[in-house]
């Protein structure tokens, strides 16, 4: 092999094979253990069901292909109820003719009375499973071919006489002909219920961003990264990297909402290719390119069935979620929509049974039964929240314009430090520490601005106290609800028969002994590298001399002794690295500041 003048983390790029040929290969044996049924034709490239597996061989194949790089399409989709077999080009390139016709003539029962071919509208797929369909022909063998194009990103002006892409939507006819065959259907049955599907669907692409081909160059990826520019994403983009048909800058919303006009709108006349309307049954698909989260994806599900019934007045009988036809690691996903028609076979033949029908495929993931699907379920009303804030008044006093002054000079100095400890949190943790004080402080700050907090220091406490426990999450939300509901207690302890003004000495004792109280639940002390290095030296300052400003200072002195400390406890003792050595402890950092804001009001 040639000498690459990068370095093999480079020519890696973003993956964890640097060898298309090898991952390819690799991912189809990867089928073939997640499924025991099905065999791999390493030679051509070919999933296949084993023989012993199929207890009908008389019954009609199904079968499907294109380029690798789109798995769990389609390879996954090859078992029981769905696909016999699946050919499987290099990445984003059809197979050739000769796998297709190895696959036809040599993969496939003997027995089977016909032969049904699902080919995605891309011109090398078209013409090599075409070439493979004739030669199989001209063999004697009965085939069909459905070729999916259900994109309507590319509208009829440009798509011309190519047509429409084929995107997720093959998913669904590739589960609906293998049920169809399943069933003991005929190649013309099957074969005309695949284009029945096709005529009835639509489907359109989002991505934030070009996928990275396994072994291309890190300045590749650093080009695709960067084609589309911040805060940018393209619609209509293809599973192949094809551009989309614009880029606009929007949020979540705005992208659905121009990505459903795209599908229905019936006054688009470049694309209202199938008529969808309030009184059709249907069927919603979304699909992950690869590289979208689960938690996003499943945002964009509610975002894109909430815009159905509110715009369109559409409320899917099915709404199937997850990777189908993916695109690598590409940061996007497809909706698609499926108007379900007549097939006109009869009972237990519809689409949308076919679509339930069961299948014993790695790559189908609508695991919901119909009967759930179909039972009227009740409107639930959730009962409110007894949030039980302990108000009961004591003779304690403090200054309640003191203390809100007080208390917002260390809250928004906290806030305004958010991207520093965020910065720290990234490089020591999993980066969420400013984000989660943030959102407490921010909730202090609504109390305080409604006016909830009084002269009566343990009533304040309560209060503030049930605020950060709905409002910050993780160990440190955690940590900072029990000391603050141990120091409500420790407050009211100093209670008396007479009002008496709380002072700074009686404050501190109450603090020492909720830190005493907080040592029941975290093994932490000052030198282990986390909040308690900022709340150890200013509760003890405080209890010694009473001087808030004082207190602030040891603790801003304990943060920043934590810079080259190494953790004992916390998340960051998982971190590897030196990042210890050049930033202080996250927690620590955003306490000291809020202590320091507090410290310089009073």
């Amino acid at each position: 092999m040639a000498a690459d003048p990068l370095t093999p983390l480079a020519r890696l790029a973003k993956h964890y094979l640097d060898d298309p040929t090898s991952a390819v290969l690799l991912g189809l044996r990867g089928v073939t253990l997640t499924n025991p049924s099905l065999l791999l034709d390493e030679t051509n490239k070919i999933i296949y069901r084993h023989p012993s597996s199929i207890a009908s061989p008389q019954n009609v194949s199904v079968v499907c292909g294109g380029g690798s790089g789109h798995e769990p399409g389609f390879s996954a989709f090859v078992g029981q109820g769905a696909l016999t077999a699946c050919v499987a080009g290099t990445i984003f390139a059809s197979p050739s003719a000769q796998q297709v016709r190895a696959c036809l003539s040599n993969r496939l029962p003997v027995e089977t009375q016909g032969i049904v071919v699902v080919v995605t509208n891309y011109t090398g797929d078209v013409l090599n499973f075409g070439m493979g369909i004739e030669k199989a022909r001209a063999m004697g063998k009965k085939v069909e071919m459905v070729i999916v194009a259900d994109d309507v990103g590319v509208g009829r002006a440009k798509s011309g006489k190519v047509g429409r892409r084929g995107l997720s939507g093959t998913a669904l006819v590739v589960k609906i002909c293998g049920a169809l065959a399943e069933a003991g259907a005929s190649a013309e049955d099957c074969a005309t219920v695949g284009r029945l599907v096709v005529d009835n669907l639509v489907s359109v692409g989002a991505s934030l961003s070009r996928v990275h081909v396994p072994g291309r160059s890190l300045q590749d990826a650093k080009d695709e990264e960067e084609r589309l520019g911040p805060g940018l994403v393209e619609i209509g983009m293809g599973i192949h990297n094809e551009p989309g048909c614009e880029k606009v800058k929007t949020d979540l919303p705005g992208l659905v909402k121009i990505m459903l006009a795209q599908m229905l709108d019936q006054n688009d006349k470049d694309r209202a290719y199938v008529k969808i309307g309030k009184r059709d049954d249907t069927v919603l698909l979304v699909n992950n390119f690869g590289g979208t989260s689960n938690l996003e994806l499943s945002a964009v599900v509610t975002e894109i069935v909430g815009q159905l019934e509110r715009d369109y007045g559409l409320k899917p009988k099915r709404i199937i979620a997850g990777t189908f036809f993916g695109s690598l690691n590409g940061p996007g996903f497809i909706i698609s929509i499926l108007k379900l028609a007549d097939t006109g076979l009869g009972p237990e033949k519809s689409m949308l049974e076919l679509l339930d029908a069961p299948a014993q495929v790695t790559g189908w993931s609508a695991s919901v039964r119909p009967e759930t699907w179909e039972k009227e379920y009740e409107e639930i009303q959730a009962p409110a929240e007894d949030e039980k804030v302990d108000t009961r008044s004591t003779n304690l006093k403090v200054d309640p314009n003191l203390l809100e002054t007080a208390l917002k000079s260390g809250l928004e100095k906290l806030i305004a430090s958010e991207g520093e400890v965020t910065r720290y949190d990234t490089i020591v943790g999993d980066g969420d520490c400013g984000i989660g004080l943030k959102r407490g402080a921010e909730g202090i700050l609504k109390l305080l601005g409604d006016g909830q907090v009084t002269q009566d220091p343990a009533a304040a406490l309560s209060k503030i106290a049930s605020v950060v426990e709905a409002t910050m999450d993780g160990t440190s939300g955690a940590l900072y609800a029990i000391f603050l509901n141990s120091l409500t207690a420790n407050v009211r302890k100093l209670d008396s028969s007479s009002q008496t003004q709380l002072t700074p000495k009686m404050w501190g004792q109450a603090l020492d002994e909720s830190t005493k109280a907080l040592g029941k639940y975290t093994p932490a002390q000052p030198g282990d590298r986390t909040l308690m290095d900022a709340l150890v030296p200013f509760v003890d300052t405080l209890k010694d001399i009473g001087d808030t400003r004082k207190a602030a200072e040891a603790a801003k002195t304990g943060a920043e002794s934590t810079k080259g400390m190494k953790a004992s406890l916390g998340r960051s003792v998982y971190v590897g690295g030196d990042g210890h050595t050049e930033v202080p402890d996250p927690g620590a950092y955003g306490l000291s500041q809020f202590l320091t804001g507090l410290a310089e009001a009073l």
